[in-house]
């Protein structure tokens, strides 16, 4: 029991109490349903991989999301996120219509995560290979995420991209998978350019 409760603390926000709540759940379970949550877990890590085009968490079975291959989605737009989580998110609001693109990490100096560490040159790649009229930087509004976006916006707008973040309704400090639709719909729908 200790074993699984130390595993599942190592979930984000599952503290000692609920980890021990959890793993008494699942000692309670039927052995059906707990080989089946094995599996799940184990297949996820398995059966997924990264878009090829923008970095998104795909099924392994595909070689770029869904997103990316439509011929729906407003190729002029990219917006830029830290993760697919974040990305999960702002679909689930229902307002951007655009690409995206994953950078897998922000910018942190005191972390040792430089503009090297993170799917910077990807970006660049394909901007420069596509019709992109505007990058929309859709981080957190933390240290990181802030320079995070203002290197990027200094990295392409003189290529002439209109370079935009998303206003400052969101929470300060929050992630948006915490942050409801409605808020991130209306940071995207009033975002300002970065200067």
């Amino acid at each position: 029991m200790t074993a699984l409760v130390e595993s599942l603390t190592k979930l984000p926000g599952v503290g000692y109490k609920t980890a021990t709540r959890l793993a008494y759940y699942i000692v309670n379970m039927k052995d059906a349903d707990v080989k089946h949550l094995a599996d799940t877990i184990r297949n996820i890590k398995t059966n997924t991989k990264e878009c090829a085009v923008c970095f998104n968490t795909i099924d392994s079975d595909k070689d770029i999301c869904d997103i990316c291959a439509s011929l729906d989605r407003d190729n002029s737009t990219i917006c830029v996120v830290k993760d697919a989580k974040d990305l999960d998110a702002i679909e689930r609001a229902g307002f951007y219509k655009g690409k995206y693109h994953v950078t897998n990490g922000l910018i942190s100096p005191l972390a040792g995560i430089t503009q090297e560490n993170i799917r910077l040159r990807e970006l660049v790649q394909r901007v420069g290979n596509a019709d992109v009229e505007e990058i929309i930087i859709a981080f957190e509004p933390t240290v990181e995420g802030d320079a995070t976006a203002l290197f990027i916006s200094r990295l392409l707008s003189p290529a002439g991209l209109k370079v935009t973040k998303l206003a400052r309704g969101l929470p300060l400090g929050t992630d948006f998978s915490s942050t409801d639709s409605l808020t991130i719909a209306k940071a995207i729908e009033n975002r300002v350019v970065i200067n």
